[in-house]
């Protein structure tokens, strides 16, 4: 009995640390703009995917997600393992849109996409964009 309850205890522990398994091949990136574009605030950004299906968050099928976009943050050091933070720079899409205007300050900023699954964590391996940078004017 104490057991079945102690495994009980542990099974939901266990789903917290679960990654969603993401394709081979699959991939996001940022249509427009384009790396090293000169811009103007508000800026329209379009995302793309191959290989997996953008759908809202809160829905669990197989090979989907909804995009993240990350401003200035970079890849490196990122915590994949963990649902992605909700701010100013981890600006979520969990309707499954699939391209925003956002304002940002005038200056040089950092862009990237991360596809998260029906809980906001990143797939496993994590689909996302190579970063681009953009200048505003």
């Amino acid at each position: 009995m104490a057991f079945a309850a102690l495994t009980a205890l542990a099974v939901p522990a266990l789903a917290d640390d679960h990654r969603t398994p993401s394709p081979d091949g699959a991939r996001v990136f940022i249509v427009s703009p384009e790396d090293g574009a000169t811009v103007s605030s508000p800026l329209s950004v379009v995302f793309g995917i191959e290989g997996m299906e953008v759908v809202p968050a809160g829905t669990d099928a197989p090979a989907s997600g909804h995009h993240h976009l990350i401003v200035d943050a970079p890849q490196e050091g990122f915590d994949f393992s963990q649902a992605v933070p909700a701010d100013d720079h981890h600006i979520h899409f969990g309707g499954g849109q699939t391209e925003t205007t956002i304002e940002l300050e005038p200056g040089p900023h950092t862009l990237w996409l991360l596809l998260g699954d029906a809980n906001h964590v990143p797939h496993d391996p994590p689909v996302m964009s190579e970063p681009i940078e953009v200048m505003v004017e």
